[in-house]
């Protein structure tokens, strides 16, 4: 079968793209107002008792279990991905991931239950972690794997967007609820409701999803009945350098969101003193350049190679490592502004190119779990621990500590990317 007989039209391709961007504006919409809740909520209604670091530390904790969740998603979901096709396997993994999230917004707190409350918000969180284990590796071959010549990164970026816009639609209900309700309300009732509004956000993208056909590239690999039984296994057993190469490519990546995140938050409302109200716009107009920069990015990756501008971020990320503390830790607005701008530019410089990037090392027949556990693996070396570790090691060694722990995994995707630029893709000579 030609290309030409399976590629989709470009109304097909449009609604393609609008689908894997909706669907990852959904799951990350819904794995950052776990963040931010995280930092805001989850300290004093499920972890009380203690100071307020230790509380802190403890929600870190359950925050950190969705990203042990996602390899086990990127591997049941990315069989069946390789297996049945990416469309029914996208679908799954955005039920898995709205109901958890919806759950949330539902559970008791200590004060009702005592500890059922926080293993219940861990059971939830690991439903998270399983959906979206399952969800970004979908999304982007869905995307990319539509891409016409010379475009996959451009097309690759599409899911990559709803990145910036899940972080903006999650933080904008935090700062609109911080307005139109007292602090008391917000704590008793009103942080549910970001978590109980994704049903909405659900149903639009589930409805997306199933008008969606199969990809060309899948279609291929059925018609020529190249499908594996055990894309794990066949994974792990002839794709191992490109999976190890490809973990340490996102590495950098995890950790520097995770510190403009999360870490940030919670070390600019406890340690500088800022209030909710304060910080949480500064850090949206950070995420701002974050979504600017990620199409900018995916032209660049186009023109110049994914690798050639992953490459350059990553040294700029390790350059940015030095500066954390001197911009960050003045403590002022001016720098404090700056660090989230600078900061969030380079986190849309090396996420926009990173899907394609991560997916271009793998056949078809194992792509899917290929994308899929690099990335989350990825998420388990650079994000799981990430806001734990900086908060630890700002409070023990300052903050130059935690621009040294930034600086460290940017040279080390530096070598990966190195690494990854040895192997031979498929249809390559």
């Amino acid at each position: 079968m030609t290309d030409a007989a399976v590629s989709p039209p470009s109304a097909s391709k449009r609604r393609v793209l609008f689908a894997s961007l909706i669907g990852t504006t959904i799951e990350f919409y819904d794995f950052y107002i776990y963040a931010t809740a995280a930092v805001l909520v989850f300290p004093d209604l499920f972890f009380p008792g203690g100071d307020r670091m230790t509380a802190m530390l403890a929600s870190f904790a359950t925050f950190s279990i969705a990203f042990f969740a996602r390899p086990i998603g990127a591997v049941v979901f990315g069989h069946f991905g390789d297996r049945v096709g990416r469309k029914a396997t996208l679908v799954a993994a955005l039920m898995t991931m709205g109901l958890s999230t919806i759950a949330i917004g539902l559970l008791p707190t200590w004060h009702s239950v005592g500890v059922i409350a926080p293993l219940l918000l861990a059971l939830c969180r690991f439903g998270q972690g399983l959906g979206l284990g399952g969800e970004w590796g979908g999304a982007v071959l869905l995307a990319t794997e539509n891409a016409p010549p010379g475009k996959k990164a451009w097309f690759g970026m599409f899911p990559q967007l709803g990145a910036p816009i899940g972080f903006i639609l999650s933080t904008l209900s935090f700062i609109v609820l911080g307005q139109v309700m007292s602090e008391g309300q917000f704590m008793t009732w009103g942080w549910r409701i970001p978590f109980i509004a994704s049903a909405l956000l659900v149903i639009v993208g589930l409805w997306m999803r199933l008008k969606i056909t199969e990809t060309p590239e899948f279609k291929r690999a059925i018609d020529r009945a190249e499908r594996v039984q055990a894309p794990a296994l066949t994974l792990v057993a002839h794709h191992k350098f490109a999976l190890l190469t490809g973990t340490l490519a996102g590495l950098a990546t995890f950790v520097l969101f995770y510190l403009m995140t999360v870490f940030a938050l919670g070390w600019g409302t406890t340690s500088m003193g800022y209030t909710r109200d304060q910080f949480l716009p500064i850090q949206l107009l950070g995420v701002c350049f974050f979504g600017l920069f990620i199409p900018l990015a995916a032209l660049a990756a186009d023109r110049w190679g994914q690798g050639r501008t992953l490459l350059a971020t990553s040294v700029a990320i390790a350059l940015f490592g030095l500066v954390l503390a001197p911009l960050f830790g003045s403590g002022g607005m001016v720098g404090v502004v700056a660090f989230f701008i600078i900061g969030f530019s380079l986190m849309g410089c090396t996420y926009g190119p990173l899907g394609a990037a991560l997916a271009r090392p793998f056949p078809t027949t194992v792509r899917y779990t290929g994308a899929s556990m690099t990335f989350n693996l990825a998420g388990i070396l650079g994000a799981s621990l990430a806001p734990y570790a900086a908060t630890w090691l700002a409070g023990h060694y300052g903050l130059q500590a935690v621009g040294a722990y930034l600086t460290v995994a940017a040279l080390l995707t530096v070598l990966a990317l190195i690494g990854m630029g040895r192997i031979r893709t498929e249809g390559e000579a």
